[in-house]
């Protein structure tokens, strides 16, 4: 199996991100359900090319705790 650009299945599913104006993407993290040719499912994890396996960690973290309790910017929590 060799790694491909995925940026156009990303767009084919429908994939959105909440962006501000003048906000500036540095680094992505992907995980990807696949159904392989014989039925059997499977995850891919795929990421930007600068990441190390730190940060990928805590953007895996990050992603967790929003998905299992929702995410509140203190900057924005005053306002």
């Amino acid at each position: 199996m060799a790694d491909q650009p995925i940026g156009q299945l990303l767009d084919s599913l429908g994939v959105t991100a909440c962006l501000d104006e003048g906000d500036l993407p540095v680094d992505a993290l992907v995980l990807v359900k696949v159904v392989k040719t014989d039925g059997g499912v499977s995850f891919v994890k795929g990421a930007s090319e600068s990441p190390d396996w730190i940060t990928s960690l805590g953007m895996l973290t990050a992603a967790i705790e929003i998905e299992n309790s929702g995410y509140v910017n203190a900057a924005e929590e005053g306002e």
